[in-house]
């Protein structure tokens, strides 16, 4: 049986975004976990503060990814699922948005291990410097 657990680290400063662009990103990150988890295993969702970034992460206990697939995986059309599964659009159009909104992706995976797919967003600066004439 598979379980979900949410852990928020802290209270997190604003980003500037599309949050339906967002919720997009984390809906395919979770639709891919939950595909990996075959059913049994933890989902885990992550969110927090890293430097001059906030992130969120999809993490689960499924099938992982080999290392020799990973370099590929944010490619258009490009799938591990079985014909009539997947488009290999998800991953893309993920990256695609998170790129759009000055962020980037980091990806932990190992075979039989699970995946860790990890967002970051940059925090806009608090403070714009005076403008002088």
């Amino acid at each position: 049986e598979a379980s979900l657990d949410v852990v928020t680290r802290a209270e997190l400063p604003p980003v500037i975004g599309d949050t339906g662009q967002m919720g997009q990103v984390l809906l395919n990150l979770l639709q891919n976990a939950l595909y990996a988890l075959e059913g049994k295993g933890t989902l885990t969702v992550t969110t927090g503060k890293r430097d001059t970034h906030v992130f969120f992460s999809v993490q689960d206990t499924g099938s992982g990814i080999e290392a020799s697939v990973l370099p590929r995986i944010f490619e258009p059309s490009f799938t591990t699922k079985p014909p009539g599964q997947g488009t290999g659009l998800g991953l893309a159009i993920a990256y695609r948005i998170v790129q759009d909104h000055g962020g980037r992706f980091e990806v932990q995976s190992a075979p039989g291990e699970g995946s860790t797919f990890t967002v970051l967003l940059p925090i806009p600066p608090t403070s714009f410097p005076s403008v002088r004439n």
